[in-house]
Order: C-alpha cells, then sequence, then structure tokens
C-alpha cells in the first residue's frame, strides 16, 4: 500500500502483532481494552485516518473499531479464511458472518452474477497443516511467555495456548491410526445401501461457533441433532460425525459425542471419525448438518444437502435445506446447480482474493490485489453490498449473542 502511494499506520494491540509486524514501523497499543476507544479516536483525527482494515471482525478491539468507523463514516474492512477453500482469502466490507453485507436473496445473486466470468482466478495456492501450525503458535505461544510486554491486553480466545497446544500432541501421534480408520468407515458407509448424514463438526473456540450461532456450546447443537434424528430420521439411517481437523483434546468431543448418542438410544447408528477424505463424503452422504462452516459451501457446490444451524452467508433458499431439521432427514432439500454457480461466481469477484497467508507465492498472489480493491473501493464490488447486513435481524431472532459494538 505504501509502495502505491497510501499512508498506512499499522497498530500492534498483542505481543504476536509486533512479532509479526517487525519493520513495518507499526505502533504499539499497550493500553486498556477500555481505553482503547479514545486512543483509536485520537489516532483517526491525528492523521485523518479514512480506512480501518483487521483480522477477524469479532475480536474485541476489532468489533469498537468497527462500530468507531460506523459512527464516524469510515470504510472498515475485515480479512480472514476464505469462504472458498482451501486458496482463498476473504476481503469484505464491515464484517462477516451476521455482519456480512454479501446479498442473501438468490434472485439478487443470480442477476448481479449474470455477466461475470465463469473461469475462476488464475493460479492453486495450497499450504500444509505445518505452514498454518508455526505462524499459529508462534503467534500465540510468544505472548504467554513473555506476558508483561502487552500487560492489559484482553485475551479472548478460550483456553490458554499452552494447554491447547499441548493437547494436540497425542493428536499429532495417533493421526496415522485415526485417518486409517476414518478410511475404513467412510468406504464402508459409502458402500452400504443404507443412507447417511454427515455432521461436520467445529472448533468450540472458533468465533463462528461464539459469535455467529445461539448455542452456548457444542455439545449443546450435538444434542439437538441427535434428538432430532431419532425421532425424525429413517430407522435404517446413521450419523457419521467428523471433527475439525485442528480438533483439539481439551473439549474431549468424540468421547462426549458417543456419551450423547447412548444417552438418545443411537450408540449403534453413529460413527465418529477423525480425519478422512471429506470429498469422499460428499460422494456418498444423504446431507450435510453443520453450524456454519464453510464445509457447508463446499457441500453446496458438490450439489449436496446442507442444513445449517448458526448465520452462514451461504445459507439462503435454493442453496440450503429452508425447513427445519425435523424434516432434513426425510426430505432434505439439494441445492440449485444454477444458484450455486451464480453465487460462486459472485462472492469469488466481490468478496474473495485469490491466495493464502502462509506460504511467499500464496502472499505474493494476495498482496497486489488486496492493495487494488481497498485504493480502488473495489472491495464488495459487483453490486455485493447490502445495507443494513441482510442477516442481522434473523441472527438476533435466532439469540446470537451480539454486544452494544455491533
Amino acid at each position: 500500500m505504501r509502495g502505491l502511494g497510501q499512508t498506512c499506520h499499522v497498530v500492534n494491540l498483542y505481543l504476536g502483532d509486533w512479532w509479526f509486524r517487525l519493520g513495518t514501523g507499526a505502533v504499539n497499543y499497550t493500553g486498556s481494552l477500555d481505553d482503547w476507544p479514545t486512543w483509536l479516536e485520537r489516532l483517526i483525527d491525528r492523521h485523518g485516518i479514512t480506512d480501518i482494515v483487521y483480522y477477524a471482525d469479532q475480536r474485541p478491539y476489532h468489533r469498537i473499531a468497527r462500530r468507531i468507523a460506523r459512527a464516524r463514516g469510515l470504510d472498515c474492512t475485515a480479512y480472514e479464511f476464505g469462504y472458498l477453500r482451501p486458496d482463498f482469502i476473504t476481503l469484505e466490507r464491515g464484517g462477516m458472518g451476521p455482519f456480512s453485507h454479501f446479498p442473501n436473496d438468490p434472485d439478487d445473486v443470480e442477476r448481479l452474477a449474470a455477466d461475470l466470468p465463469d473461469d475462476m482466478p488464475e493460479g492453486y495456492f495450497p499450504y500444509g497443516f505445518a505452514d498454518e501450525a508455526v505462524n499459529e503458535v508462534s503467534y500465540h505461544l510468544l505472548p504467554w511467555f513473555l506476558p508483561f510486554l502487552f500487560p492489559r491486553y484482553q485475551r479472548d480466545r478460550l483456553y490458554s495456548p499452552l494447554t491447547e497446544y499441548l493437547s494436540y500432541i497425542p493428536k499429532l501421534l495417533s493421526k496415522p491410526r485415526r485417518t486409517r480408520e476414518a478410511d475404513q468407515v467412510i468406504a464402508t458407509r459409502c458402500a452400504a445401501d443404507v443412507p447417511f448424514f454427515t455432521v461436520i463438526m467445529q472448533m468450540q473456540g472458533d468465533y463462528q461457533v461464539r459469535r455467529a450461532a445461539a448455542y452456548p456450546h457444542l455439545d449443546d447443537m450435538i444434542n439437538e441433532i441427535l434428538a432430532s434424528f431419532a425421532a425424525h430420521a429413517p430407522e435404517d439411517a446413521r450419523l457419521v460425525f467428523k471433527m475439525h481437523p485442528l480438533e483439539n483434546a481439551v473439549e474431549r468431543r468424540p468421547r462426549n459425542i458417543r456419551r450423547a448418542a447412548a444417552a438418545h438410544g443411537l450408540a449403534a447408528r453413529i460413527d465418529v471419525i477423525d480425519g478422512g477424505d471429506l470429498a469422499r463424503l460428499y460422494d456418498g452422504t444423504s446431507g450435510i448438518v453443520l453450524l456454519n462452516s464453510t464445509a457447508g459451501l463446499t457441500g453446496v457446490l458438490h450439489g449436496v444437502p446442507v442444513k445449517t444451524l448458526g448465520i452462514a452467508i451461504y445459507d439462503m433458499p435454493r442453496l440450503t435445506h429452508q425447513g427445519p431439521l425435523d424434516s432434513f432427514w426425510k426430505s432434505p432439500q439439494r441445492p440449485d446447480a444454477r444458484t450455486a454457480k451464480a453465487f460462486r461466481k459472485l462472492l469469488t469477484a466481490s468478496i474473495q482474493v485469490k491466495g493464502n497467508f502462509f506460504t511467499p507465492a500464496g502472499r505474493a498472489a494476495a498482496v497486489p490485489e488486496f492493495a487494488r480493491r481497498l485504493i480502488q473501493g473495489d472491495v464488495n464490488s459487483h453490486g455485493a453490498f447490502v445495507e443494513p447486513p441482510p442477516r442481522l435481524a434473523r441472527a438476533r431472532a435466532m439469540g446470537v449473542p451480539l454486544t452494544y459494538e455491533d
């Protein structure tokens, strides 16, 4: 941005920010969360700030920044992992999830996408577990050992970094066995002449779980799914619970699922897998149930019926099952191929940037397009901006935990 003639002021809130921004001329904010609004307003006044850009719109400091930006008429833009995986980054005005301004009317989506190209952007920029893990661990663990450098930073993570990362050790050691077991379950279910539904799990600490859904805990969602399945699914149908690839051992999720299934009389009708090829599940499953994971969008684009239980950008008529969960087991609504194609085209053109955070090639692809869209005001382009956020009223009605900043 600076190389293109823009003036940028970078603020570190956390030691992890400082570590990854060495050499950028960033300033450190070491005050409290309570004092953050006043400090930020002074920074805006002092430098004539016109745009605020933040990673992840639901961090407490960033929610306050969004509130201040909206009150002052400034542009604010959030970036995060892409809605399309594995090699896209989301760049979206305002926020994501309940705060996304992306259209949620399928007729509008088809109209806006009509003249957009069918082809996806060129290039492929995958990254491995090690790429993500090294960045994640260094960002969060360094401040854990040196908390006195940003002493008043208010953490918003559910677990201590040390506890969370140590819990991955048994998971990593058991990966070969878990992968074999998952592959066997998937092969067996896909070969059998009985329907099976897939529940794709997310992580308890994920902001999509904590700030875009009404469940106090994922165990509450699991119990709701099991109760509905027991009462309304065909008697020969089965459930396969697939763990998130980065699920840690803190929550002991597989054990909790099996105990809950037994309590609902479903012990013999469920499988819990931690690994395996999601694409193979898409090919064989009768439908997917999840909170709001981007894996649901992948399922929609594969033509698989999907039922969301939280706020998801792709949850709209003609893409996902719009009836209650109880009706999904016997009459799952398949996505309309035309609407799904239009959704993918508009999403890609307006709020997805090709690249990734973790590899040199991925960053080299993403950075110029980031800069271009921000400078030219081309974020949420092609009419893909609806005011107010079209999912926000539904989020409030569902009881999603929103705060005064929202």
